[in-house]
């Protein structure tokens, strides 16, 4: 597994096959979207304000999915406990305490802890401890809104807790808070994170919330809103989270990329960018595992687990 699209790659003599063809990307359209899309034009045509406060706090509100079956098997067999913060308490879970070295994983949004419950089961195996937690308004944890640099706050809360960590392994937005923002590990040590697994990640911030306001249909005017709002209140361009921006910030020693070319909800394009960004980043195409199934594919829990131990 070599980043291929790092400019200091040389291809070899022997070259492996290529991976399929990425699928063309089309964002799925939820049920009832048309409605949706009238009241933000009818938003937009009174107050652009008006219309940036709906799609913001739209843009900010996961859905909390029902649990699963398989979600509580998974949990049965961990260990739960709380992190303090700010003000409340994160729900958070361990597997196999006894592991030699301690493994993070942080889930996506729309995710929580139990999504990992066959991916932690392989690591287990590997014999890691394997912590996960639920995200601000995600699963268990407190909270209807959450934004990005909200959670990575909350990930930098469970890193402290947890000490020393010898990798993380983020999905989708997790992927991006972890590396985007960065979260930093061991800061009680040099600061290094020795193993970080990037899945299925966005390559641009402001990408997202392009292809957010593309499903709305949200006018031109909305966007830039947004666009004011986040330097307003982090002092950053939305870019400057960008996974394609966050090589040099990154102090990770090895970092592995796994993205799927039938990824329906990031496009595989986003991956290659980051891999051209970041030199000596690993990356690894999937086929047909798409943006979620990549979590519970044995061989890819395997090249992981390969990975960490190298």
């Amino acid at each position: 597994m070599v980043n291929t699209f790092s400019p200091a790659y040389q291809w070899p003599a022997r070259q492996e096959p290529l991976p399929a063809p990425p699928t063309p990307f089309r964002y799925a359209e939820p049920p009832g979207i048309g409605l949706v899309r009238l009241k933000f034009r009818l938003l937009a045509a009174v107050s652009t304000e008006w219309a940036f406060r709906a799609a913001w706090r739209l843009f900010c509100t996961p859905q909390r999915l029902p649990r699963k079956k398989w979600e509580d098997a998974a949990l049965a067999t961990a260990r739960a406990f709380r992190v303090p913060f700010e003000g409340g308490e994160l729900a958070a879970y361990e597997w196999n305490p006894q592991g030699r070295r301690t493994v993070l994983l942080v889930h996506g949004w729309e995710h929580r802890a139990a999504f990992w419950g066959v991916f932690a089961d392989g690591l287990v195996r590997a014999g890691y401890r394997v912590v996960a937690f639920d995200g601000p308004a995600h699963g268990d944890s407190p909270g209807r809104l959450t934004t990005l640099p909200e959670f990575g706050r909350a990930t930098q809360a469970v890193a402290d807790y947890l000490g020393e960590v010898w990798a993380v392994v983020g999905h989708s937005f997790g992927a991006a808070t972890t590396a985007g923002l960065p979260v930093q590990f061991n800061r009680a040590a040099d600061g290094t994170l020795p193993r970080l697994v990037l899945m299925s990640a966005p390559g641009s911030t402001p990408a997202v919330a392009q292809r957010f306001a593309d499903l709305l249909q949200l006018p031109a005017a909305v966007v830039q809103r947004m666009g004011r709002f986040i330097r307003e209140q982090t002092g950053r361009d939305a870019e400057s989270f960008s996974l394609t921006q966050a090589a040099s910030k990154v102090p990770a020693a090895r970092v592995l990329l796994l993205h799927d070319c039938q990824d329906e909800s990031v496009p595989f394009a986003e991956a290659q960018d980051i891999a051209r960004s970041w030199p000596g980043l690993e990356f690894q195409s999937t086929t047909g595992l798409g943006h979620n199934k990549i979590m519970r594919d044995k061989g890819v829990i395997q090249a992981v687990a390969q990975f960490l131990q190298e």
